[in-house]
């Protein structure tokens, strides 16, 4: 019988030498390339086609944007996800590509899924988490892991094919989905070094227009449904990159604690995310009570530790999500951000079903009368007293 082994295959130079490693050393007689778009770009996706033809390799490819931005982005944005300052797209994405290679494996009868993360990453344990929970029975192959393999290694490997490094426009490369751009994951070994030059989608703040753009954000039960006049949702998210960025926004520079427990420099830039986070919290607070947005705020954080720590397809992740969606009723309505030289801030509101009553609240009226709160200050005021006795 033929075996087979399905490959998350992106066109990069690990993911490229695994199709090979896979005949090769773990002689699979068919290997199944899958390639995913999530919003990586057209030239990620030919550089990806070009080098497949080049092995002779048919590859499966899936227009998975939409799927992408509904099924995860969507969520990301109604928990308000950011695991220590990163809007965790990364880990979302290979979570859903897992879950199409798994897709391709059952339908074309795979034995096997493999990848090409190293053994020193966290997108190991997403796809690998992800394949086992969705199909127990198949095998997960990592041949960079498994073989011990560094970089340079791989490109001599490659070289043999015919296949080298791609000349890139910066000098770390990195991931790139439409949430996030991952730059340089684990390369970065000092805490200096600027690398402006990677950057693809954000200008430098100080190179941004000298005139703001004001953008107007549509949500509707926490999802954003239209930016300015554009309403696709996948549109919306790439619309919000290409404005946002020329504006300077969404650069990210953090020391990141990983999977294992060590910490590393990370670097990614996220116009869309850093925008729609800000602006969906704000919303939230103008929407949901005080008491609502105080428990949420811990469950949003261990929601975002959570898929950043491979548990997407964990029951209490899925819990989190009802509790999530439940609270997300009210959040309707429109902000208006005001775009400048790497800033954005807030400069209007609107809301069908806003807890901002000016009516009760100002000094400038009546509002109640101001006596009826007399009786809870002397009450509230009961356990204060005997705290003070205790003491003095």
């Amino acid at each position: 019988m033929s075996r087979k082994v399905v490959s998350a295959y992106s066109g990069g130079l690990d993911s490229t030498l695994v199709t090979i490693l896979l005949r090769e050393h773990y002689k699979f007689d068919e290997v199944i390339p899958v390639l995913v778009d999530v919003g990586q770009g057209e030239e990620e996706i030919e550089t990806a086609f070009e080098r497949a033809e080049k092995l002779g390799l048919d590859v499966v490819f899936i227009d998975g944007k939409r799927e992408f931005v509904e099924e995860f982005v969507h969520r990301c944005i109604k928990a308000n996800g950011s695991y220590e300052g990163y809007p965790i797209g990364t880990s979302m994405s290979r979570a859903f590509i897992a879950s199409k290679c798994v897709e391709v494996a059952l339908k074309e009868g795979a034995e096997a899924v493999a990848h090409g993360c190293t053994g020193k990453g966290n997108d190991q344990f997403r796809i690998e988490f992800t394949v086992k929970y969705l199909a127990p029975h198949l095998e997960v192959i990592a041949p960079v892991r498994e073989l011990n393999l560094v970089r340079t290694e791989e490109e001599k490997m490659l070289a043999k094919y015919g296949i080298t490094p791609k000349p890139r426009k910066g000098k770390l490369g990195g991931d790139i989905n439409l949430w996030s751009h991952s730059i340089g994951s684990g390369q970065v070994e000092d805490l200096y070094s600027q690398y402006p030059e990677d950057y693809i989608w954000v200008t430098p703040p100080e190179q941004a227009p000298d005139k703001p753009q004001e953008v107007s954000i549509e949500f509707r039960e926490g999802i954003p449904v239209r930016v300015d006049d554009v309403k696709d949702p996948v549109e919306v998210i790439l619309y919000l990159n290409r404005v946002g960025g020329i504006h300077g926004v969404g650069l990210i520079d953090i020391l990141e604690d990983g999977m294992i427990g060590l910490k590393s420099r990370e670097l990614y830039e996220a116009p869309a995310a850093t925008i729609l986070l800000k602006t969906h919290r704000d919303l939230e607070q103008l929407t949901i009570t005080k008491d609502q947005l105080r428990f949420k705020s811990i469950v949003d954080m261990l929601w975002a530790d959570m898929v950043y720590h491979a548990m997407w397809f964990h029951p209490l992740r899925k819990d989190l999500d009802a509790f999530i969606d439940s609270t997300q009723k009210h959040v309707n309505g429109t902000i208006y951000v005001k775009l400048y030289k790497g800033n954005f801030y807030v400069v209007g509101r609107e809301s069908p079903s806003s807890l901002f009553a000016p009516e009760l609240r100002s000094l400038k009226r009546t509002g109640f009368d101001q006596r009826d709160s007399i009786g809870y200050a002397r009450i509230g005021s009961l356990l204060y007293q005997l705290l003070g006795k205790l003491d003095r």
